[in-house]
Parts: C-alpha cells; structure tokens; sequence
C-alpha cells in the first residue's frame, strides 16, 4: 500500500501540473494505506510539496488543476493541507492583497476543509505529533493560522468573506472541534495508549485571550459540564485542558469558565484545584478579580468564591480572601479614592465569603472580624456619600451576626430598598439549581444543610412552625389578661377643646422661650408660618431674635413634623426681612458652640428661602413656576439633581420653531433675590479655611464642607440675572480652585456643580472678559478629572462642564465679527 502511494506521488510531482489520473491514484492508493496516519515522514513531505503546488496552480495560475485536486486537502494530511492554503492565501493579517490572484478556489477550499471536521483531525494529528515529540515551529505556525483563520480570509477578500468566516459562526465549530478531539483523547487513554492535550489547551487559551470566549466557551462549557457529571476520565482530561494553558493566556481562560459555568459545583468539577496547583490561576482568582478589577456581575462572584469553598484545599484559600477583603474594606484611603461601584462589589464578596464560612473558621478568625468591622464600619460612616455609609452598615451587620450569633449584634436605621434587600440576601446560600453533585464531597453536603430549605422540606415544616407561634400568642394573651379589672365607662367622654395659638409675632416668642404649656406650644409651632408671612410688619420689628430662637429651638413634646414646621417657620422669617436675618444665619455659621446638624440647618433653610425669593410672585403669592429643585437633605444624589438644571438650562435658551398654538406664558414678577442675593452668598465664603475648636471643614467635618460647597452652588444658579453675579462668579471660582484636589467625592461633586453654576449664570461677555485665565485653568482641570477622578459622578459632571465651554467658545465665535 505504501508503495502504491509512493509511486502516485511520484507520478503527480512529475510534470509541471499534475494530471487527474495521478491524483485519481493518489487518491485510491491513500484510502487504500488507511488514511493519512499511515504516511511515513518522506512521503509526507512530498505530499506536502504537492499540495503546495496545487494551491499555487489555483491561486496564481490561467486556470485550476485539472482532477480532483480540492480532495486532496479535504483526504489528505490536515496539517499539511492547512499551511498550504494559507500560503497560498499569501498575506498575513494586516497586509494588502496583491493584486491578479485568483482566491475564491482557496476559501471554498478552506470553506470545505472547515465544514467537513478537518479541524478536529488536525488537532488530534498535532496532538499525536507532540505525544512523539514533532517539531514545535510546525505547531506553532498552525496554532496561529487555527486561531486567525477569519482574519486571514477576510483580510485576503477585503470583508466579503463566507458566513462560515464569521467569528459568530467559526468559533463554535472550533468548539465542537476541541469537543470531538477531547473524545478521542478519552478513547486513547482508555485504550491505555498515552497522549498529549497541550495543543487543544493552546488553541483554547489564544482564542480567549482574542476575545472569542462567548463564542468557544458557549459550546464547550455545556459539553464538558455534561461530560464531568460522573466521569472522573472526563474530569482529568478537563483539568488537564485548562491547567496546560500557557501562563499569558490563563487569566482570559479561567475569566471565560467563571463566566459561562451555571453553578459554582459546575466550575469545581471544570477546573479542578487549578488555583492550588497553578500560580497564575491564583494570582488571577484571588487578586486581580477580587481587589482590581470590579465590573463583574454578582453570579460571576457567586460562582468564584463558590468555587473556593467546595474543596478542603482551596478553603484556606477563601480565608485568605477574604481577610484581604476586609483589610481593603476597611482602609480609610480605600473608601475615600476608591469609586462607589467598586466598593459595592468589595462588599458583595465579603458578604459571600461569609455565607460559606463555617462555625470552626469563623471562631479562628472571630477577633480579625471583629477588628476590620469596627475600623471598617467607621471609615464608611464617615463617608459624605450616603450610598457609601449604608453599604458599611450592611456589611457590619452582616459581620456582626456571624460572629455574635449568641449575643447582641449591630442594627443600624437605612432604607429598606431592593439594593440593601439584595445585599443582605448574599449572605445566605441558596441551593444551586444548575449544580449536580460530582465527586463525594463534604463541604457541598455541609453547605446544602446550611442553605435554606428546598420546597419539599418547609412545606412539611411550615404547618409546625405556625403552631408553634400560635400556641405562643395565645399564652402569652392569657398572662396579659386580667379579668378581675374592668374597663371605665368612656362612652360620655368629650374631646377637649383645642388649644388657641397665638396671634401677635410677640406672643409666639414668649410661648416658644417661656411658656411650660405643651399644648400652647405646639399650636404655636404649627401655627408659626402662616403667621409670620400674614404680617410681614411685624415680623420685621423681631425677626432676628425670632431667627435666633428658632435656629435653637428644640422640640419638647412628640409633635409630628416638627423639623419640617420649624424649617419652614426659618425660611418664612428670612424671606419675609432677609437682609438682617441673611447676616445673623450666615454669621452663626461660622460661629462657636453649634452643632454640625445646626449648621446645616442654616445651609437648608438659606437654600430654600433664595429659590422663595427668586420665584415670581402675582398678587402677594408665589407662583409655583416649573423649576430644577435642588435638594440638599441626607441621602440626595447631587449629580441628578445637577444634571436636570442642566438640561433644563440648555432647554431654556433652545429656540424651536413649530406651528400650533405658542405656549402659555408664565406670569412674572421681580426677582426679590435680586437686591440680596450677595448677603446670602459672600459670608459663607469668608471663614471656610479657619478651623475652631469646635469646627473644621477643611478636616474631619468635610461632610458639612460638602453641603456648604452645594449650597454656593445653588445660590450661584439662583443668581442669575441679578447684578452681582459676576463678582458671585469670580468668588465662587477661586473657591472651587482652592479645594479641587479634596480627597471628598462628595465635596468634589459640589465644586463640579459649582462650575455648572458659573458658566450657567453669568453672562457670556462677562467670563470672557473678566474670567478668562480663571476659565483656560479649569478647562486644564476638568480635562485631568474625566480621565483620572475615581468617582463616576465627578467624571460625569467634568464631561458636561467641558461641554459647557465648548458652548461657549461657540457662542463667542458668533458673535466676534471676522
């Protein structure tokens, strides 16, 4: 038979093109020796030089050969056949096709080749040759042309390449490749014969770190899940595929199987104790996913730290984690430059790390947890960012009930909403729907009993447990009872009448700094406001002892909204004599013996009074006009409420030109902020840099310093129009140039809508002229805030600003004559 081959051999390298009888017996005499595997080396190599005889023929050649030469490549050695279509494709990826070449036999060629399985008997061929130790420059040439196949078609047919070419279509085929030639990996060694798997893991591991791992992954993940149910020779041969990946490529392997795996046991079976065995894998799992990067979804952390707790080996490793967890939690540096999303998904693994910790390892490590949860918890509440603080309350209490689970444990007060609801619902361990156990493991028992229980088991339990808390409820009712105490007769009660509150200015001041009448009292709360706005004269005669004695006022009995009467009694006070009143709240700010909770009082109540005043009114009453609302109250996301002033700015000065019925106008008035607005604004700028003894905002109080810096903001906006905006502009500019690089996101986020205000309010010609340097030195800081500042927010708010004063430069370049 191998003579029959050699001889055909011969005869077809014997012309200058070989004939369709040669290639007939070529042909006949292949199938006849069985294949291509019977082929020794010499009769290999003429093989191959044929081959690239006929490709040259067909690419560059009048005409194609003659017979059936495509056969040769689909029947023929697959290795040899694929470095000679790819020579004769001639041009690497990147290169320009040269011209008078005749491609499209090449790619149906290739096309057939791809579509009749030759993949798989190339990598089984190369798999074979490296068991025998063959030449690696040959692997490596055809590794490169397996994996950039498309690229190579399609750089030589300049994007019109087959649908079979599309990576959405190649690289699944290439899948099921590799799952075809794991097959008869697992034939062999049953068979008892050796072989190696180094190929197909390098053919895996360069497709993924090109970015195919959707593509590949999505065949072979399912397959091999399938596999390694109950096959511990499948299980072997996975955890060698991926294990002989090379160490550049292994990061892109392992993040494709965390990805696509549907469970954590379903990774466990995939890759083995990769991570003990393999450095890199380590390093990658450990660190990189975990600490530096953190844009991956909550069930890829579910599936890793999953994965670290199923087997005795890699559980010192989920011990290790976690305690670099809890030290980056709870850095105070981290919390301040880290950007809130990261820190959630910091969060997120913690708490999953604690779902899967045991009592013995938890009592190990219980005075660690204890430490990084006091620092921690600490470091967050500290936060000015309001997501930030409850994120650390949810952790802490978390921390706190695992390692108390006898005793009392931490309970903080934060909204219940579908974030924290979720937050809190890792730390429990669900039961894994995709997950089929494998191997005898007694972790995953350990684990399943600590999950919550299936439908099958609490429906049996349910009943019992009622029972249980029915019987309770009903002996404790009977102790409560007491039949011998019967109730008073109340059916002839009347109401009392209710208290009268005052009606002078005068007698509202006793009440609030004299009276011991509780319920006077409270009338006069309530009734503060409306009279204070239904006689302005009055008013005026005291309004800063009645500014003083509500900035103290503390509240004596339960009455409901009594910091919303007493906020809204301040504002009506100021808004009613504001010049006087401006002065004495913007003084007390500065001033000793306040609280922090006070001093932002005086910000709130300034806030809402200038927007008040800066409202048209029509006959003695404000006319609620459609206006971006600012809200500065605990838990407001500045950079919302920011972007809508924004927008409905840019709305504002857009002409648009419709037919229809113009638009109803909205009634005006003079804006009374007008005259005031630089008593509101100018104090507050005066002191920010001299700490007391009690205050400091450019240290530990930075979180007022942030509702100071929003409130200038607010004031700034609302000034537009008046005439002392430009000086306002300037002021608050060299405010902002004096804190840029605060540590605070939420002092930074201020100084960012600070800018907006700016460029918002004062008048074009007026920055140009007056605020040019100031103008070119921001443009320069904004620049390095949207691609160095960790805070989403701040990066956000600098892009608009940039935006803002490209508008500008625009609008100035209109109106210069050329």
């Amino acid at each position: 038979m191998a003579t029959a081959v050699e001889s055909a051999l011969r005869e077809a390298l014997a012309g200058p093109a070989p004939g369709a009888a040669a290639l007939g017996a070529l042909r006949d005499g292949l199938a006849a020796a069985g294949g291509p595997a019977a082929l020794g080396r010499r009769q290999r190599e003429r093989f191959g030089a044929l081959l690239r005889s006929l490709a040259a023929a067909a690419a560059e050649g009048p005409e194609e050969p003659a017979g059936p030469w495509r056969s040769c490549f689909v029947e023929g050695p697959p290795g040899l056949a694929l470095s000679a279509l790819l020579g004769a494709l001639g041009e690497p990826p990147g290169a320009a096709p040269r011209a008078g070449r005749r491609l499209q036999p090449i790619v149906e060629v290739l096309e057939r080749f791809v579509r009749e399985g030759r993949l798989a008997a190339l990598m089984w061929e190369v798999c074979q040759q490296q068991a025998r130790g063959g030449p690696a420059e040959l692997q490596d040439a055809l590794l490169a042309g397996v994996v950039a196949l498309p690229d190579r078609v399609s750089n030589s047919l300049r994007g019109r390449n087959p649908a079979v070419f599309f990576p959405q279509n190649y690289f699944p085929l290439l899948g099921a490749a590799i799952v075809e030639v794991l097959h008869e990996i697992s034939a062999s060694l049953r068979g008892g014969s050796d072989c190696s798997i180094s190929f197909v893991s390098q053919v895996l591991g360069k497709v993924c770190v090109h970015g195919r791992q959707k593509e590949i992954l999505s065949v072979l993940v399912p397959r091999l899940a399938d596999l390694t149910k109950s096959d511990c020779i499948w299980q072997r041969i996975c955890w060698r595929l991926v294990e002989c990946v090379p160490e550049r490529w292994m990061e892109a392997v392992v993040l494709g199987f965390v990805q696509r795996a549907p469970g954590a046991d379903v990774l466990s079976r995939l890759l083995g104790n990769l991570v003990v065995k393999n450095k890199q894998a380590q390093f990658v799992v450990t660190q990189k996913f975990l600490l530096l990067q953190y844009g991956y979804t909550t069930a890829v952390l579910q599936n890793l730290l999953g994965y670290l707790s199923l087997d005795s080996l890699r559980r010192a490793l989920l011990i290790k984690v976690l305690q670099e967890l809890l030290e980056t939690w709870s850095s105070s540096s981290a919390v301040k430059h880290s950007p809130a999303e990261q820190q959630e998904y910091i969060s997120k693994a913690i708490l999953i790390c604690l779902s899967h910790l045991k009592e013995p390892e938890i009592e190990s490590c219980r005075q660690e947890l204890l430490t990084s949860m006091m620092e921690g918890v600490k470091c967050h509440l500290d936060s000015s960012l309001p997501q930030i603080r409850r994120l650390g309350m949810i952790v802490a209490e978390s921390i706190s009930s695992k390692i108390n689970t006898d005793g009392p444990v931490l309970k903080f007060q934060y909204e219940e909403d579908d974030e924290a609801r979720e937050l809190k619902s890792l730390l429990v361990q669900a039961p894994s729907i995709c997950a089929v156990p494998s191997l005898p493991d007694d972790n995953r028992n350990e684990k399943a009993d600590a999950a919550l229980p299936l439908t099958s088991e609490s429906n049996g339990k349910s009943h019992t447990a009622a029972t249980h808390v029915v019987s309770d409820e009903e002996s404790d009712a009977e102790l409560d009872s007491d039949d011998d105490l019967t109730p008073y007769d109340m059916s002839e009660d009347k109401e009392l009448k209710k208290t009268k509150a005052p009606v002078y200015i005068r007698d509202c001041i006793e009440v609030l700094t004299g009276s011991e009448d509780t319920d006077k009292w409270e009338a006069t709360v309530k009734a503060l406001e409306s009279l204070v706005r239904k006689n302005p004269a009055a008013t005026r005669e005291v309004s800063v002892e009645l500014a003083k004695i509500l900035l103290h006022l503390e509240e004596k009995t339960c009455i409901e909204g009594f910091a919303e009467l007493r906020q809204r009694a301040q504002v009506a006070v100021l808004t009613v004599d504001p010049i006087p009143v401006a002065q004495y709240l913007t003084s007390q700010f500065y001033s000793l013996n306040y609280s922090l909770r006070q001093r932002m009082d005086i910000l709130d109540v300034l806030v809402l009074a200038a927007r008040e005043l800066s409202f048209p009114k029509v006959h003695g009453k404000i006319k609620h006009v459609e206006k971006p609302c600012v809200q500065l109250l605990p838990g407001s996301d500045s950079s919302n409420d920011w972007r809508k002033i924004v927008d409905e700015r840019i709305k504002s000065k857009t002409r648009r030109f419709a037919k229809g019925p113009s638009q109803v106008q909205v009634a005006s008035g003079p804006n009374e902020f007008n005259s005031v607005a630089g008593h509101f604004f100018f104090p507050l700028l005066q002191n920010f840099d001299r700490p007391l003894s009690t205050f400091d905002l450019l240290g530990e109080d930075h979180f007022v310093l942030g509702r100071l810096v929003h409130t200038l903001a607010v004031l700034m906006y609302l000034a537009v129009n008046t005439v002392a905006v430009t000086a306002m502009g300037k002021a608050l500019m060299e405010f902002v140039w004096a804190l840029r690089f605060h540590t605070d996101s939420y002092v930074r986020q201020g100084l960012l809508s600070c800018i907006s205000s700016v460029l918002l309010s004062v008048p074009a010609e007026h920055l140009l002229n007056n605020m040019t340097e100031e103008l070119l030195e921001t443009q320069s800081w904004l620049g390095d805030v949207v691609e160095k500042d960790p805070d989403g927010d701040c990066r956000r708010l600098a892009l608009q600003n940039l935006l803002l004063l490209e508008n500008l430069k625009k609008k100035l370049n209109k109106t210069v004559p050329s």
